[in-house]
């Protein structure tokens, strides 16, 4: 079975999912949308037999799509997912699913109703070494994980404004919030402080925060905190630690270090975790067998709420329970 595929936005973010998806057999990239009708027509023009367009309804009721990918900003979720939603197309979106709780709510609840199939784009839950820390987490008490975003601001204008992007923990550290709760279970209140130190000064209309640290509580009894930055001009950590009665788990980009009594022990990243996310969906377009999905819309709702609540402490001051 041939998939046909379309994009919905043709940024960055698609252009690797497109990447990976020319190297698989049996896919067809054939429609491209943008609400910037000159990037759609540069990115079909790279296929042979792909269409641009810049009319959502036209691309979707005109190019009989078995599936669609939504890499649209976090303040241009809506309209596409809900086209989808009532045609009956399964989708992969990118994170963040939106800038508040209403919208992805509302969105997951039409998911459920409808039964669709969808993913979501949490790549770090398909990294070798987050398969391995499940595994070890199995053997041992976690206590207590820091979890860390450190680098620069991407210099993108939606990414700088709170109502463009929803600031950086709901749109880049989402990953590490996610990571936590794929690890280590779901997250029941959140504490947040907030600031905007440098990048005001340095970067015109930024609104975004550029410092913050937020803690949390799980439902096992764990606590975590997670702080991020975007003020620095050189990246630095990105990725989460966790500790044990067995050591301690320090989950980076491309490595898991194991820190126990007995020493060291590094796991070093060797496939693909984009591919293997996108592998995933496309078997389950093909075959119907979700169990590859590591993230499917309502999960990703769950991570979603945690870093929203962050944003809501930090407004408030005050702590954030979700429920369960």
């Amino acid at each position: 079975m041939t998939v046909k595929l379309g994009f919905i936005g043709t940024g960055g973010i698609a252009a690797n999912h497109v990447n990976n998806l020319v190297q698989m057999e049996g896919v067809e990239l054939s429609a491209f949308y943008d609400v910037d009708l000159a990037r759609a027509e540069k990115a079909a023009s790279e296929h042979a037999s792909a269409k641009a367009y810049s009319n959502l309804d036209d691309m979707l009721d005109g190019s009989k799509l078995d599936a669609v990918y939504v890499c649209v900003p976090p303040m241009a979720h809506g309209d596409a997912e809900r086209a989808l939603i009532a045609r009956s197309i399964p989708f992969l979106v990118e994170k963040p699913l939106g800038l508040d709780r209403d919208l992805p709510a509302a969105l997951g609840q039409a998911v459920k109703d409808s039964g669709l199939l969808t993913a979501v784009g949490y790549h770090w839950r398909y990294k070798e070494s987050a398969a391995i820390a499940k595994k070890l987490l199995a053997d041992s008490r976690p206590g207590m994980a820091l979890g860390y975003w450190m680098g620069g601001m991407p210099m993108v204008p939606w990414w700088r404004v709170m109502n463009g992007s929803g600031g950086q923990f709901v749109e880049q550290t989402t990953h590490i919030v996610d990571l936590l709760r794929y690890l280590c279970g779901e997250v029941t209140e959140v504490y947040a402080a907030y600031g905007l130190q440098v990048m005001d000064k340095k970067v015109e209309g930024t609104t975004a925060p550029d410092v913050g640290t937020v803690t949390m509580k799980l439902a096992g009894g764990m606590v975590a905190t997670i702080s991020n930055t975007c003020l620095l001009p050189v990246g630095h950590h990105v990725g989460l630690d966790i500790y044990t009665d067995q050591g301690v788990l320090e989950l980076r980009g491309d490595t898991l270090l194991e820190i126990t009594a007995g020493g060291k022990n590094t796991h070093q990243e060797v496939a693909n975790p984009y591919f293997v996310e996108d592998e995933a969906f496309i078997h389950a377009v093909r075959t119907g067998d979700r169990s590859r999905i590591l993230s499917d819309y309502a999960d990703a709702l769950r991570t979603h709420e945690v870093t929203v609540a962050a944003n809501e402490s930090a407004v408030s001051g005050k702590p954030v329970i979700l429920k369960g």
